[in-house]
């Protein structure tokens, strides 16, 4: 782990270091926590602030949700299927510098009921594209129910996800933050896609 990871870590008063891929299957993947840089990076592109409200699907141990509250000050609905892992965020919790601003849900992506004030979501390859189709179904009647602004973040895509987000009629591809820069080797996959909601 390098120095960036336990410093934030520690910032935070969280543990959210390693990876977990004790009960992931085809349909959910491994828990890995996204990388403070990458996180860095998305908190410096100013795509959320207070106002906003950012939903984390397959939070695991609450990074996302953690950093980004306390960076942009947004609140942040962490939703994790796995009890143990919800468990860990839970901990984290109590002690997280920004909890005020944090809320964590054990359920399934695929049947959330995401809420009016949503519009932000981020995605780091938490489930295949089957459950990812479910989920963006669920965004989109929000957004019908209560038409606003929606940013979703995709970190590290998959070309599966990228080929399905292409043909979803009601996402725009918006900018994307290359990140290649924060590791070693020219990785295409460094880096996060952003797509609007362009109904």
């Amino acid at each position: 782990m390098n120095n960036n990871e336990t410093k934030w870590d520690k910032l935070l008063r969280i543990k959210t270091s390693g990876r977990d891929d004790s009960r992931a299957d085809q349909y959910r993947y491994p828990y890995e926590p996204t990388p403070y840089s990458v996180l860095e990076s998305l908190a410096n592109a100013e795509y959320i602030g207070k106002k906003n409200t950012l939903v984390d699907y397959g939070c695991g141990k609450g990074r996302v949700d953690f950093f980004l509250s306390y960076q942009t000050r947004c609140r942040s609905i962490g939703i994790e299927y796995d009890d143990r892992i919800y468990r860990t965020a839970a901990e984290n919790q109590k002690t997280a510098a920004s909890a005020g601003r944090t809320t964590f849900l054990m359920e399934n992506a695929e049947t959330y009921q995401v809420p009016r004030e949503a519009d932000r979501f981020y995605f780091f390859n938490p489930f295949s594209v089957e459950i990812l189709r479910s989920v963006i179904g669920r965004v989109m009647e929000s957004y019908y129910e209560e038409p606003r602004e929606i940013l979703l973040f995709f970190y590290y895509p998959s070309d599966e996800y990228i080929s399905y987000l292409m043909t979803v009629d009601e996402l725009a591809f918006l900018d994307e933050i290359d990140c290649r820069d924060l590791f070693d080797g020219e990785n295409p996959r460094e880096r996060i896609m952003i797509f609007e909601v362009a109904v």
